[in-house]
């Protein structure tokens, strides 16, 4: 049980006067509570130090500090303010007694002879809504060393996952490779068929290693790195459409590239955007409508790439669209793990760029990347200009 664990719970008794302590000692008794017993306030201030208290019960008729000042200085300190206070008195029940102690911080007037029910079930109030603060701390703390141990082991995962995805490439590549000269020299149909689906299987193993990989850097790294280099996109552009095209048997697909088109970028990395948007549109997209890809670089400080197909993302889809592993689009399998347009999105950052997706059921979606053609100038770098 949660509560068998947890500390007991504190009650500060004052009083000048033993007896009237043994008394108090006898009435709260219980499991799970330790009394703590002073004779005078200052010695009630000195344990208010080193303990942590749910309820102070303080005689108020006490020399050299009475009951109320007492109340008044733990009032006054951060350490002590909360605690609640009941004060006890064999006075009579004067208004400006009364209020004075409520003014001090007071919850509570009790008057002697106290009745042991009374004090037992308001005593009882305190026990159980501090018992209930300690459950919830506890709960509190474990729920956080649960999540420093789930984040440590995800991200031990993803490390290991990279480790993998990393091994894996040069083996994939023989395999790949050796399927190909199969395919070029074989003169056996069938040899060729079976070296065919081991080069593509291979090339899917190598895609989605690869989106591991990139995921893995993305949320450990800080970003997927980025090498730039003058570039000048339209062979490029032209490269990725034309394999796509090729692939996409059956499909319409365009492409349109205006202005000037060069800058300063990760070409490997571009390519990958490109590729990932047109193998999305081909895939998801709506079959007979065109899959439309648009180069704009007419403006004077980005470049901007869109891809366009028919269909429309469903509303509960369109806001995890770039989330890793999202769900699979309509419901169709994925050449990979989901990961494209995450990796999309990352890559558009690490330019210093942005990615916006519109989708709609008459003008159907469309993925916008736009990117700086150079490196975006820090704010120190734009002050100086």
């Amino acid at each position: 049980m949660l509560t068998e664990r947890l500390p007991p719970v504190k009650f500060l008794l004052v009083d000048d006067r033993e007896e009237n302590l043994f008394a108090l000692t006898e009435i709260l008794r219980r499991d799970g509570l330790e009394l703590v017993a002073a004779r005078s306030g200052s010695a009630a201030l000195e344990l208010l130090l080193v303990h942590e208290f749910a309820l102070a019960i303080i005689d108020v008729q006490m020399p050299e500090m009475d009951g109320v000042e007492l109340a008044e200085l733990m009032r006054g300190s951060e350490r002590t303010q909360t605690v609640p206070i009941i004060l006890v008195t064999a006075g009579t029940q004067e208004r400006s007694r009364l209020f004075r102690g409520y003014e001090v911080g007071a919850v509570d007037f009790l008057y002697k002879p106290i009745e042991p029910v009374v004090l037992r079930n308001k005593a009882a109030t305190f026990f159980e809504l501090y018992r209930q603060r300690q459950q919830l701390a506890r709960q509190l703390e474990l729920l956080s060393a649960l999540t420093q141990r789930l984040e440590e082991t995800l991200r031990l995962n993803e490390l290991f996952v990279a480790a993998i995805g990393h091994d894996l490439r040069n083996p994939l590549s023989a395999i790949i490779a050796g399927a190909q000269l199969i395919v070029k020299r074989s003169a056996d149909s069938e040899a060729v068929r079976l070296a065919r689906t081991m080069r593509d299987g291979g090339k899917r193993m190598q895609r989605m290693t690869g989106e591991l990989f990139d995921l893995t850097r993305a949320r450990l790294g800080g970003g997927i790195p980025i090498e730039r280099a003058p570039l000048d996109l339209r062979p490029l552009v032209e490269r990725v459409f034309d394999e796509h095209r090729l692939a996409a048997e059956g499909r319409e697909l365009s492409l349109v590239i205006h202005g000037n088109v060069e800058g300063e970028w990760d070409c490997t990395r571009l390519e990958q955007v490109l590729s990932n948007l047109l193998g999305n549109a081909v895939q998801h997209g709506d079959r007979i409508a065109p899959v439309e890809v648009e180069i704009d670089g007419t403006q004077a400080e980005v470049v901007v790439m869109e891809v366009r197909n028919g269909g429309k993302v469903s509303a509960s889809l369109l806001p995890k669209l770039f989330d890793p592993f999202r769900a699979r689009m309509n419901g169709r399998e994925s050449d990979g793990l989901g990961l494209g347009l995450f990796i999309v999105q990352q890559i558009a950052i690490a330019h210093g760029g942005r990615v916006e997706v519109e989708s709609a059921e008459e003008r159907g979606t469309a993925f916008r990347v736009q990117i700086p053609r150079h490196v975006p100038s820090s704010p120190a770098q734009q002050k100086a200009q």
